[in-house]
């Protein structure tokens, strides 16, 4: 679609700033946007810093600046960095950023809070935008209380993939809809099936982002979850469920898996870990996200054109993948949100994808959000071992409804709670060490179940307080 070009202002300044992970660094950036608040026709944008907001910086300039007049200044923080700065500048509402990369787990939060504006009357206004072709999970995964409150850049959910050449050579066939003891049995059949080779790779490294991304989703097909609703209790709204028989079972499979058919190192792997694993022939499996196929397919790879891909296993659940999407929000506090729109709308528009394609490469263009993409002959032409099973995987995650029972809150392969990052990653560090054999899965879940208790009682002092 053809902007329509307003007075220019300013060219795009593209600040780089890369800032590696030094939190004193951090510091000395915070409430700095690069440019003046509020100035009119210029944006303060602050994002994570991933290839592809990298290359959305790069283009700015020449395809957004010049067609707008809008210039915008770029903050550019690795992920911990970017979530303490924003978290800092959004609760504070000071207005220094105009839009901000959050993902589909703080938006909800923020937006109950009234520290994100609502995109509803934006979306009506700019029929070109097509938010119908948003993928539906995307946009309920951004949506709160029937209103959207963000847009995705891009989106994955998760999925298994597997050596096909090992299974044909092994004469095993993996099912079209595995279950997680299908897994686990393969993953016995294939151990060592080449000198140095584990049966599959799964993430033991701490973090609620890192093991608990792939392990909650196993809790969840399991019939566990770390709370459930329960409105008809006058004492609390949510009752914890971290050392239930359904959460430990999950648990105990997951830890039992890794350290009898899972990789070297297995308290130490994180995503990078087992993605290098898999490419270099050190596992035949990996459960994780679906972003990951496109450097296993890429030119190059040595393992490219060698890999299956499969729904994310279940046992109770149809489904069990994740949902997990890098969106932009605009800042209540900000004096520019015509502008900030049209910023967003052009960023995770149709438009921004085909000049990727043309000017980067089809293999980067920001996928996982739009059904367009995946009728797109260009980008089907570098991705069609896995643009199926992707947009299979995301279309299939329900984060209103991801397991056996009603939540408090939305969220799959999370709680959407402002306090579970420090739940998720305190139990997360007894899981690693009960697959490093340090500690017992029990008593491990017992610690995250008195965690949790205490969440529970600030949540419904919360509430109460609200009411």
């Amino acid at each position: 679609m053809q902007r329509s070009r307003r007075p220019r202002t300013a060219t795009t300044t593209a600040l780089g700033l890369t800032v590696t992970a030094s939190l004193a660094l951090s510091a000395c950036t915070a409430g700095w946007a690069g440019g003046d608040a509020g100035a009119e026709g210029s944006l303060n944008v602050i994002m994570v810093n991933n290839p592809q907001m990298a290359d959305l910086q790069r283009l700015t300039a020449e395809h957004f600046t010049e067609e707008t007049g809008i210039s915008v200044n770029y903050t550019i923080l690795p992920e911990n960095d970017l979530r303490d700065l924003v978290s800092q500048e959004f609760t504070s509402q000071s207005g220094q950023y105009d839009v901000a990369t959050l993902s589909n787990f703080e938006i909800p939060i923020y937006a109950r809070a009234g520290w994100v504006a609502n995109l509803d009357d934006y979306i009506a206004a700019d029929p070109d935008f097509d938010q119908d072709d948003i993928l539906g999970s995307m946009t309920t995964s951004l949506t709160v209380d029937g209103s959207v409150y963000g847009e995705p850049f891009y989106g994955e959910s998760s999925f298994l993939m597997y050596r096909k050449d090992i299974l044909d050579r092994e004469g095993i066939e993996m099912p079209e809809h595995p279950t997680w003891q299908e897994v686990a049995d393969i993953a016995a059949q294939v151990d060592g099936a080449e000198p140095g080779m584990s049966g599959i790779c799964l993430r033991g490294q701490p973090g609620w982002g890192q093991i608990f991304a792939p392990l909650t989703t196993v809790v969840n097909t399991f019939g566990g979850t770390w709370f459930e609703s329960d409105e008809q209790n006058s004492t609390s709204g949510m009752q914890p469920k971290v050392n239930a028989p359904e959460f430990t079972e999950a648990v105990t499979f997951y830890v039992d898996l890794v350290r009898e058919h899972g990789q070297r190192g297995a308290p130490n792997s994180g995503f990078v870990e087992c993605l290098n694993n898999l490419s270099q022939g050190n596992s035949a499996m990996w459960y994780d996200a679906t972003s990951a196929a496109g450097s296993l397919e890429a030119d190059g790879s040595p393992v490219q054109g060698l890999l299956g891909y499969a729904p994310a296993p279940v046992v109770e659940t149809d489904s069990s993948g994740w949902l997990y999407a890098w969106s932009f929000a605009i800042q209540e506090a900000s004096e520019n949100k015509d502008d900030a729109w049209e910023f967003i709308s052009w960023a995770s528009s149709k438009e921004y994808e085909e000049l990727v394609g043309q000017e980067v490469g089809w293999a980067q263009v920001p996928s996982g959000k739009r059904a367009s993409t995946y009728e797109n002959p260009d980008y089907l032409e570098v991705a069609g071992a896995f643009a199926e099973p992707t947009r299979q995987a995301i279309e299939a995650a329900d984060p209103e409804n991801p397991g056996l029972q009603p939540r408090p809150a939305m969220g799959i392969q999370f709680i959407g709670l402002p306090e579970f990052p420090e739940l998720g990653t305190q139990v997360s560090q007894d899981i690693s060490a009960a697959i490093a054999g340090r500690m017992s899965v029990e008593d491990a879940l017992d610690k995250g179940q008195r965690l949790a208790e205490d969440i529970a009682e600030r949540y419904e002092a919360r509430e109460e307080s609200d009411r």
